[in-house]
């Protein structure tokens, strides 16, 4: 996928457009994982949990449902000035493509599908990657995880704002590199 400008509804020369403010959307991108750590933290140590594994999970959760609700807001705030999307695609390719820019300044790098309800998206320079270094290569990809979740919540907020339910992993074995697998979910 390559971006053209022209054919964004989102021009940042215009002083009415619709955009996020980086350096705000970056620093909170930096500071979520730490804040929800230590919030876990606190909460094992009053409901006496076991620390690793709980801490872990509901550092999980809080990011990935904070994430949800800004995905939410996203969908709908940039969504609304479009036609109605035709078919599942259509929204993912409005992912990769709009929300993805508005978000990170970039689409998304590739974006496959087996046409059965499973999509991987691709950003070979995950924005939040961009300065994450660590002595061992092997720690660094092991505490950016923490760093996806957030951004799994966006994306299936979204995407259930637009009718996809959906769950979504993420991984990263390359620094600055991230892999999303969203899953549909069939209604019941």
């Amino acid at each position: 996928m390559s971006f053209d400008p022209s054919s964004s509804p989102f021009d940042a020369s215009d002083p009415h457009s619709r955009v996020i403010s980086t350096s705000c959307f970056d620093f909170l991108m930096n500071e979520l994982v730490p804040m929800a750590e230590r919030l876990s933290k606190e909460l094992s140590v009053e409901e006496k949990l076991p620390e690793d594994d709980e801490v872990r999970e509901m550092t999980f959760f809080r990011l990935e449902s904070l994430g949800y609700r800004v995905g939410q807001g996203l969908a709908e705030r940039f969504s609304r000035d479009r036609p109605r999307f035709t078919d599942n695609l259509d929204v993912i390719k409005f992912l990769c493509k709009d929300l993805w820019t508005i978000l990170f300044k970039k689409q998304i790098d590739n974006l496959k599908t087996n046409h059965r309800g499973v999509y991987v998206l691709t950003d070979n320079s995950f924005r939040p990657f961009a300065r994450m270094s660590m002595s061992v290569r092997s720690e660094a990809v092991s505490m950016a995880q923490a760093y996806l979740w957030f951004p799994c919540g966006i994306i299936r907020g979204a995407l259930s704002n637009l009718g996809i339910h959906t769950t979504v992993q993420a991984e990263t074995s390359e620094l600055p590199g991230a892999t999303f697998q969203i899953k549909t979910v069939p209604a019941k």
